[in-house]
This record gives structure tokens, sequence and C-alpha cells, in this order.
């Protein structure tokens, strides 16, 4: 893997074995990974939310291929993606997406887990499903023998049945909406009031286009696969469009196999 962005006098030099670019020619360790995309340092008033979405997309701008992202990505996306999990406090993730991807519990990683206690983390990340209707197989591992306690977020008009079904197998329901749905702003509230603060979300598209409607969205870990799909796939994020785009800014840039690691930062400016 090499580092095409930020440009440093090392991103420059010849690299052993031919390549260019600082780290190429080997394989990144899980500590630079984690360095690499470590979250914000809290600021004089504390930790605040920080909402970060970790997606993959084709060149054509496919999100998934056959219904599921695995097609499109790569062992060292998979890492990214495992990293980015031990960074996090919470992985939040739609209920569509928790049917088709087969979401189990995020386990604990001893490569972590000195670090996340240092943070103060709990030894894996909680899953939280945003979800309206509370259509949901509560007798999955997700729900039924989690390492972490899973959230299910949603609305305070939710059917009670539902919400007793879910609290039974072992869920910490968690209303963040007046109505049926969750509302994304007020979901971040009542993640940041559960000691949540570093958020990650993996999807899928409609609940990423919420919440980039909803002006929630602080970062965005976008890996650019080099496939092309055709097709009618989603894109990364769906939904109605925003009034104004949004503007985001290069964080940084890693490069593998012609995979492009991308992390960008909201200008906070343009909202």
């Amino acid at each position: 893997m090499r580092r095409l962005f930020p440009v440093t006098d090392e991103t420059a030099a010849p690299a052993p074995g031919g390549g260019s670019g600082e780290g190429a020619g080997r394989e990144w360790s899980l500590a630079e990974l984690a360095a690499a995309y470590a979250y914000p340092e809290p600021g004089p008033g504390g930790p605040v939310p920080w909402l970060r979405a970790n997606m993959v997309s084709t060149l054509d701008g496919a999100a998934q291929h056959d219904g599921r992202s695995q097609p499109i990505s790569s062992a060292t996306d998979m890492r990214i993606f495992g990293t980015l999990r031990a960074l996090a406090d919470v992985v939040v993730v739609g209920a569509e997406t928790v049917r088709k991807e087969g979401y189990r519990p995020a386990r604990a990683r001893e490569d972590f887990a000195a670090m996340r206690q240092a943070a103060g983390q709990q030894p894996a990340p909680a899953i939280a499903v945003v979800t309206a209707s509370l259509d949901l197989d509560f007798s999955l591992p997700l729900f039924t023998s989690p390492l972490v306690p899973t959230l299910v977020l949603t609305g305070a008009a939710a059917a009670p049945d539902r919400i007793a079904t879910a609290e039974k197998a072992g869920a910490r329901v968690v209303t963040a909406g007046d109505g049926i749905g969750v509302d994304p702003a007020r979901a971040v509230r009542a993640l940041g009031d559960l000691g949540h603060t570093r958020l990650l979300t993996e999807g899928g598209p409609r609940l990423l286009g919420q919440m980039v409607a909803a002006g929630v969205l602080d970062e965005l870990c976008l890996t650019v696969s080099p496939m092309l799909t055709a097709g009618e796939a989603q894109r990364i994020a769906g939904g109605p469009a925003v009034t104004v785009p949004h503007r985001f800014g290069l964080v940084s840039m890693l490069e593998e196999d012609g995979f492009l690691f991308t992390r960008y930062g909201r200008v906070r400016e343009a909202y």
C-alpha cells in the first residue's frame, strides 16, 4: 500500500522494491491503519459525536453487485473495514443491510484490545440497527449473543409488540424519532447520550442518503474499486436529492492494486 495524499517528502521518495510512495511495496500494519484513520481528538468541551461512513463503489458508481458489496471489495478493503470497526464505539446500519448482508455481532480483536481499553471503549463496538418496522429476525446471533448488546433505533410510534420482542431477545431499544421512522440527527444525539461518540455507519445506501440529507455526516471513507459492473445497482447514497450539494474535502488517499482508499471530511462552512 502507498499513500498518495497528503503529499509529503516521504510520499514521493523511492521505496524498496521499486515502488514509490510512503509504504509502497509492503502491507501496512493494523497500528498504521488505525493511526491513518484515527477519529479527531476531543475539543475543549469534551467528546461530541462524530459520524463516519464507510462505503465501497465501482468506477461506474455501483455500491453493490448482485445485491452485496463483497464482490466489489478486496482483502485490503476488508482490513480497513475491520480497522474502522475497531476504532468505533458503535456501528450504525440499516435494517435492509442487516437482512441482505447477514450481519453478525462485532467481535473483540486482540490486536486492538489495548487501544480500545486505553480509549475507555468496550471490547467491541455495539451494532445499532435503524428500523421503523422492527421487521427483523430477533433469533439471530446479532441479537441473542453479541459481546456488547445490540441497539435498535426506532421511532416512538413503533409497534409495541415488536419492541417487546426485540427487548426479550436482549436488544436495547432506543427511541430516535417522534413517528414511526428514525430522525438521523436525533439518532446521532441519542447515541452520543449513551456515550457513543465515535460513530461508524456502513449503510446501506438508503440510510446513508438519509444521513446526507439531514446534514449529520462528518466523514466519508470511500473505497473506489477498479471495476465496472453496469446494470442498475444502487449508488452509495440513495433517496431524495439535497437542495444544495454538501461539499467535502479530501483528507487522505491510499492505494493498492488499483483500489483507492479515500477519506473525505465535510467542509463545515458549506452548510
